[in-house]
């Protein structure tokens, strides 16, 4: 087991862990801040794929936490990361808000409802029942089914909303077919994360909230795995997996 002095990378989740409810959490705005001032190899992840980088480094910046969009990875751009390796500039119908919409237009991708290679779908707050059934067409005719992550839900004030895992989980019920799922807990999300730092994973380490995505997959991807106790994941959450993180700890103040 590699020790903590031996980390020179880091990735890190953002909800939970840097940022909760529109704000940072404490410890988080200095932990960045020695990062850069230090000019560490780090980049911010999410599984959102609503945002593009632009927007959410204009949201964290509001509410305390000042981070380059240029260190900010999301599902979307890993999901166009991982298509423009699978099939570069070809065509898909996407489901999905202007983070998932930019990121595959960056990489050439044609938009067209004639035959699509693929089907790729985001989160969105702007459903459709005819953009479903057209996915669903597409899907049962041969198209490739790609979801940006599994997430069935996500939060709100007032709320859980309803998020990728569970439109892809109707469609997989209209369809029989499963989406390849790029997103965490998928750990080639880490590998793309790491190759564009120019990380390796002996050497980077991965702060997450969940076992269930940031842990299991840092593991998978062969990373140092630390564990904090600000997002959804105690004690109890802990105990009912049977793989565990490398380090657990309270918050991320831990490691100024």
């Amino acid at each position: 087991m590699r020790e903590r002095t031996e980390i020179i990378s880091w990735l890190t989740d953002m909800d939970g862990v840097l940022w909760h409810e529109g704000k940072a959490i404490p410890g988080a705005p200095e932990l960045i801040k020695k990062w850069l001032e230090a000019e560490t190899k780090f980049l911010v992840l999410t599984n959102n794929s609503i945002y593009t980088p632009h927007d959410l480094s204009i949201r964290l910046k509001s509410g305390g936490l000042d981070v380059p969009e240029s260190l900010i990875y999301t599902s979307a751009m890993a999901t166009a990361d991982f298509l423009n390796h699978q099939s570069p500039k070809s065509t898909a119908y996407v489901i999905g808000e202007n983070g998932l919409i930019t990121a595959m237009h960056e990489i050439g991708y044609v938009f067209t409802e004639s035959k699509p290679e693929y089907v790729v779908l985001g989160e969105t707050r702007n459903l459709s029942f005819d953009s479903l059934t057209k996915a669903a067409r597409f899907i049962n005719a041969g198209s490739k089914f790609i979801a940006t992550n599994p997430d069935a839900t996500g939060p709100s004030k007032d709320g859980v909303l309803l998020a990728t895992g569970s439109v892809a989980a109707l469609l997989t019920r209209a369809t029989g077919k499963d989406p390849y799922i790029v997103g965490k807990p998928n750990p080639m999300m880490f590998r793309s994360a790491m190759r564009k730092i120019g990380a390796h994973s002996e050497t980077t380490a991965m702060i997450g909230d969940r076992m269930d995505t940031d842990v299991v997959a840092g593991i998978e991807a062969g990373l140092h795995t630390i564990l904090v106790r600000t997002g959804i994941s105690d004690d109890a959450e802990i105990a009912k997996y049977p793989f565990r993180p490398t380090e657990i700890m309270d918050s991320v103040a831990n490691l100024l």
